[in-house]
């Protein structure tokens, strides 16, 4: 995936919102800042766990790929960013004043870092802290984050929104009605199939009692948690 030209056409298709139209010289596909931001945190990132291969790097290519004339001025950069992950704090701040009109852009060079993250088949805890560090950095709302980062890496099973099968940053009427159709199916009244035994039908219901608890449960979390993130913001 080519992120420059796929971002670019995603600003395209958004004229209606009048955002992307302000971002620098019209789209980040144009601009130089952007390339050289993205570069220096994607080749970051491949040092954030200590080492870097070249499996990243290709990552990296596959997703954020420059130009032609412009590829071996990459390269390079993006073998002088890597050997530190210090300093990505100033790209990603310089990314989030350019593109915080059109949120979208940082958007997805969130989800590239995330490829990049997992191309070697394993994705450390200091490199999903520093996507994450990126991420407060970019001042994308930490809903929009987990909802990016389970795009790439999945939910975990236990996850009230993997139970409740909605995106972490669905909006809370989503939300809820996700969670009512799920309780309808798993009324303990829709347990007892028709021909089945006394004792299977018991025994569904038993289980048809203990997914509704559990949806229950996945639904009072997922509140729960909404209403801790919008009384920490407000501090």
């Amino acid at each position: 995936m080519n992120l420059l030209r796929a971002i670019s056409s995603l600003a395209n298709r958004r004229p209606a919102s009048g955002n992307c139209a302000e971002c620098p010289d019209g789209l980040p596909g144009k601009d130089p800042a952007f390339s050289a931001a993205v570069t220096a945190l994607g080749a970051k990132l491949a040092n954030a766990d200590g080492h870097a291969d070249a499996g990243e790097f290709q990552a990296f290519s596959q997703v954020f790929q420059p130009a032609p004339k412009a590829e071996r001025d990459v390269h390079r950069l993006y073998d002088l960013a890597r050997q530190t992950t210090r300093g990505f704090e100033s790209y990603a701040r310089q990314l989030a004043r350019r593109y915080r009109a059109c949120p979208e852009v940082l958007h997805d060079v969130l989800g590239g870092l995330f490829h990049i993250a997992k191309s070697d088949g394993a994705v450390t805890g200091a490199e999903i802290a520093y996507i994450e560090d990126v991420a407060r950095l970019f001042g994308l709302p930490p809903l929009t984050v987990r909802r990016i980062k389970a795009e790439h890496l999945g939910l975990d099973a236990d996850d009230p929104y993997a139970l409740l099968d909605v995106a972490p940053d669905a909006p809370d009427a989503t939300v809820r009605d996700a969670w009512k159709s799920a309780l309808k199916a798993s009324h303990p009244d829709r347990a007892a199939a028709h021909g089945a035994s006394a004792e299977e039908a018991e025994a569904a219901r038993g289980q048809a009692h203990a997914r509704s608890a559990a949806l229950n449960a996945a639904f009072d979390q997922v509140m729960r948690e909404r209403h801790d993130l919008v009384a920490a913001q407000a501090v």
